[in-house]
């Protein structure tokens, strides 16, 4: 955001119409031609709407002459009605739409919002502005208040609205091309943009090409009060946003004069408002407006339309205040503790240790949360209470807004408008919400907002260049009793498409972001209130996968909006760009401005590709450069091989450490995997679907994917299976001429398909999400590589079991995040089934992740480029091979596991499902432990143990010195805990002998003793 002077530029020529005066006598004599005007009044009424009127010319080059005579006699009848009326304004809407233009002219006051006006820009924003894209049509638009009245005695005034199609001059601009203005521009508008507009708009353009946000500067016009502000930003990346912005300047009364939106074939949209102060008004002086103006468009930008949007449009809630209690509103939702004393003392009567319990509870959770407090009544709550959002929102602003800690001024007199209120404790507040509110319910709501304000460690809140609200939580506020294991850190983020949180189990964590999309209102209700709760367990599952790993787990969701559902691009940028503003504040100098941080320490996420975000991996890696974050080579795992990084799909990650498990238990059964049948979940063209048919050697019998059900009992052709799996494509796009006479696809959106066996299946989508359950189709083998959590439950396992109690799948390798609950597993197992847990199955990804992180915290830029980065088709040598020893960790710790949950099952006849997580326990809780001991201190047996920790192939480029100088401490002390605390449980178990350790910690001081200098 800038402030910058001008001399007295208008910005534009202005609009001259050279046919005036002969079209103004052919309209009148079209009027006259009518017989609706009294003849002697005619040229009254035409002179007075051509020249009196003050209209921009503009209007009269793109109207034809029976349309401008059928605005004057609209006029004139408006005139005629108001006076019977005793009335002395009129209310006038004209409009004409086609498919390359319009034209909108309203009744206008200066800083009166009429529904008309707010109504037309709306439209506008819609029709027009909001999906302007270069490639499928960008509307420009102009729009001029009249300078004079209708007429002599009424002092009403006209807005007039242009918009016209855009025809740039060179529409598809090379990358070189894209920041010159006169190859990107309209041509409408180079031929009336003033010089100065020019140089001001490229220059503006340039910083939008550079950034993610807007770029706001502000323009003196010298010798008058009024203000220009132009704003540039991304096409499609905010709506609403030129209406808001109305709504915006007339909360402070102002007025505006003339606005424009241009488009640039480039993807760059600038507006540029002329403001001026309302007459006579009482507002504080335009300076200081304006400054707020400037400031909270930036709010209106990332958040243009709320729940509570009409508190702003009323004056009873500001920008900054309205907007405050929608995220707490959202924040509400899903932290509200709804569960009550009950709920507690049910979990203290039943037995903990049963998973059943467990999971009956966790049911009773859910079903307390979604009756009890809906989203709807906790918004009624907060509108009826506007001034307690008003004390909640000061009592925020008191600790984040920055300008507060340099000067003894309230906020309120700087940024705020929030004029006299007075600034209370937490504990005057409570006392506040108690006093004021008429139930408990409504006290618990608002006891939210404290708790929400309580635990706000850092915000981009009051950055002016933002794309979305982000949030760094202390998770403290997250009762036991829901949330047993606490996280480390919580990120809430909130953009106009999604809503999203991020969740971290440690310093040094990492895991996926994943996009949530919803089919349709019900499936977004039920994904909204388990997002969290689906973050929280993913990143819990998470941390057990990566036992072994330096980094702990976390994970990301990104729940679109149900109107947004085809841009998951835009809401993981904005996420993304949020998140990287609480990273690395005040680091990009001129682009974003310090906050306060009270987590005080520095943090560094690691990303990584997860359901719906594979493709955005390179996008934020290379942001997270251009944002100029250190740490951005290792931000992201996942990316394309010319950015270095190591793609899962094409080294089949995850699926080598499943198919491990899968081996494991053939062969301890002596079972040829080519003799046994499989279904699998998660299709061909997914990472894990597709590797898993490309790795395996069985009879696959059934596949289940986002697009339907494939199956045939004899097998379905693995010719063509491989086909789909190696072009990463549906089983929509399998050739059903290659099933056998018993085999059939049924799609999600087939209705009334009759199978094989005479069968009628009513809906496809119901068949594909429970055929997995269904007793009629069976296999040797279940491999879940893709669906939703928890698809098999308490109460729906026993589908999975024969009516004599037998398991339709004797072999189950959870492939898929949290498919089985707990107890679904148990009561497997009870039943004869041998099956092995995400946790353990799902975890080449991660590990091929680390390795990935890794290499990039070790090599500095230019060795990255190197040895990492796959340039013209041209692989490094060092890539090749370290992929290979990639692929062999990978392996050999999925062996590592497998032997020891098989062991340990034997030994003592526990499920493997309880030992898999036992193990978790044990090297999560011994690896914590080693990182901060004595040991560590150590530097020879520090040494020793990083060289066999480390990849051989890194320290033989690189060197282990030069690796620890360059990987932070706390990843390398990361890496000590996880590789003493793995190795010593995979080999002792996770019940050892008090002297186990001791004796497994001898060779490495045997060795360090070794290698100590004398």
């Amino acid at each position: 955001m800038n402030t910058k002077p001008s001399a007295n530029h208008p910005g534009y020529t202005e609009n001259v119409f050279d046919g005036k005066q002969e079209q103004m006598l052919k309209v009148a004599a079209y009027i006259a031609e009518k017989g609706f005007l009294p003849k002697e009044l005619v040229q009254n009424e035409v002179q007075w709407f051509y020249t009196n009127l003050g209209i921009d010319d503009m209007y009269f080059m793109l109207e034809p002459v029976d349309t401008i005579a059928n605005h004057i006699m609209a006029l004139y009848g408006a005139k005629i009605f108001a006076f019977t009326k005793n009335q002395s304004v009129l209310d006038i809407n004209l409009e004409r739409e086609t498919d390359s233009s319009a034209v909108y002219i309203h009744t206008s006051r200066p800083g009166v919002s009429t529904t008309t006006g707010p109504q037309v820009e709306r439209r506008i924003d819609a029709k027009y502005l909001d999906s302007a894209n270069a490639s499928t049509g960008a509307f420009r638009l102009e729009t001029y208040r009249s300078l004079g009245t209708v007429s002599s005695s009424m002092a009403t005034q006209l807005r007039c609205y242009f918009v016209e199609k855009c025809n740039f001059v060179k529409p598809d601009p090379t990358p070189e091309e894209a920041t010159d203005i006169r190859l990107v521009a309209d041509k409408a508008f180079l031929e009336k943009a003033t010089e100065h507009t020019l140089e001001v708009y490229e220059n503006i353009m340039r910083q939008v090409l550079q950034r993610t946000g807007p770029v706001i500067e502000l323009f003196e016009v010298e010798g008058s009060r009024e203000k220009r502000i132009v704003i540039g930003y991304r096409q499609q990346s905010t709506r609403h946003f030129f209406s808001a912005m109305s709504d915006l300047y007339h909360y402070y009364d102002l007025f505006s004069t003339r606005k424009y939106v241009e488009q640039f074939a480039n993807g760059v949209t600038i507006m540029s408002l002329y403001l001026n102060p309302i007459p006579n008004s009482k507002a504080p002086p335009i300076e200081s407006s304006i400054f707020q103006i400037m400031k909270e468009a930036s709010l209106i930008f990332c958040l243009p339309t709320t729940p509570l949007q009409t508190f702003f449009q009323t004056g009873k809630l500001s920008v900054q205040e309205a907007i405050y209690g929608y995220v707490a509103w959202i924040f509400s939702q899903h932290f509200l503790n709804r569960l009550g004393g009950e709920y507690a003392t049910l979990t203290n009567l039943l037995d903990g240790a049963n998973s059943a319990h467990v999971e009956v509870l966790t049911k009773i959770k859910k079903r307390l949360r979604s009756d009890t407090f809906t989203r709807e009544y906790i918004l009624e709550i907060i509108k009826l209470y506007p001034d307690l959002v008003k004390a909640l929102y000061i009592n925020f602003a008191m600790t984040h807004y920055v300008g507060q800690k340099e000067s003894s001024i309230r906020p309120s007199l700087s940024y705020q408008r929030i004029r006299t209120d007075h600034v209370l404790t937490d504990a005057q507040l409570l006392a506040l919400i108690k006093k004021t509110v008429s139930n408990a319910h409504e006290q618990m709501v608002f006891e939210s907002f404290l708790t929400f304000n309580q635990h706000v460690l850092k915000t981009n809140f009051y950055q002016p260049t933002k794309v979305a609200l982000s949030f760094r939580l202390d998770p403290s506020f997250l009762p036991a009793i829901e949330y047993p294991l606490k996280p480390y850190g919580l990120f809430l983020v909130v953009g106009a498409e999604f809503r999203g949180f991020h969740v971290r189990f440690a310093d040094v964590a990492r895991g996926g972001i994943r996009m949530v999309r919803s089919r349709n209102a019900e499936a977004y209700s039920i994904n909204l209130r388990s997002l969290f709760d689906e973050n929280y367990q993913l990143a819990s599952v998470q941390t057990n996968k990566n036992k072994n790993l330096p980094e702990s787990g976390s994970k990301g969701t990104i729940l679109l909006d149900l109107a947004a559902q085809d841009k998951p691009r835009v809401a993981f940028e904005k996420y993304v760009d949020a998140m990287l503003d609480l990273l690395i504040a005040g680091q990009s100098p001129g682009i974003k401005e310090k906050i306060v941080d009270l987590y005080g320490k520095p943090e560094i996420l690691f990303f990584g590709p997860d359901e719906g975000t594979a493709d955005f991996m390179d996008w934020a890696s290379q942001h997270a450069r251009q944002r100029g974050a250190s740490f951005w080579k290792a931000f992201t795992t996942g990316k394309s091989q010319s950015l270095g990084g190591i793609p899962h799909d094409i080294y089949g990650m995850t699926t080598r450490s499943v198919h491990q498990y899968v081996l494991g238990i053939l062969k301890k059964l002596n079972i040829k995997e080519e003799d046994c049948t499989k279904m699998q979940t998660g299709g061909p063209d997914g990472d894990l679907g597709s590797n898993e048919i490309l790795i395996s050697k069985d009879k696959t019998v059934g596949i289940v994917d986002g697009s339907g059900v494939l199956y045939d009992p004899v097998g379905i052709d693995r010719a063509e299976l491989t086909r789909l799996a190696k072009a990463r494509k549906m089983i929509s796009h399998f050739d059903v001429k290659k099933l056998s006479s018993q085999g059939f696809r049924v799609l999600v959106d087939d209705n009334d398909v009759t199978l094989p066996d005479s069968t009628v299946v009513p809906n496809g989508l119901q068949f594909r999400n429970e055929f997995h359950l269904k007793e009629d189709y069976t296999a040797t083998l279940f491999v879940p590589c893709g669906g939703r959590p928890e698809a098999v439950d308490i109460n729906n396992v026993h589908r999975l079991l024969t009516a004599s109690g037998e398991p339709r799948f004797k072999y189950i390798v959870e492939g898929a995040n949290l498919f089985f609950t707990q107890e679904a597993r148990l009561r497997l197992e009870k039943a004869g089934a041998v099956i092995i847990k995400d946790a353990s199955a799902n975890k080449g990804g991660v590990t091929s992740s680390s390795l990935e992180v890794l290499a990039a915290l070790s090599f500095n830029d230019v060795e990255f480029e190197q040895h990492m980065c796959v340039k013209d088709g041209k692989t490094p040598a060092f890539y090749a091979k370290y992929v290979e020893e990639v692929q062999d960790i990978i392996e050999r710790n999925a062996a590592d596991e497998f032997e020891l949950i098989w062991a340990e099952s034997q030994r003592t006849g526990a499920p493997k499902a309880i030992i898999a997580d036992n193990l978790s326990v044990a090297i999560v809780k011994l690896s914590g432990e080693l990182e901060t001991t004595a040991l560590w201190e150590n530097k020879v047996l520090r040494e020793t143990v990083l060289q066999e920790a480390l990849p051989k192939l890194l320290q033989k480029q690189l060197g282990l010195d030069t690796i620890l100088s360059r990987v932070p401490e706390s990843y390398t002390r990361a890496i000590f805990g996880a590789y003493l605390a793995s190795r010593f449980v995979y080999r002792y178990g996770t019940s050892p002998s008090q002297f186990a350790f001791f004796e497994f910690l001898s060779p490495y001081m045997q060795k360090s003793h070794a290698t100590r200098p004398q």
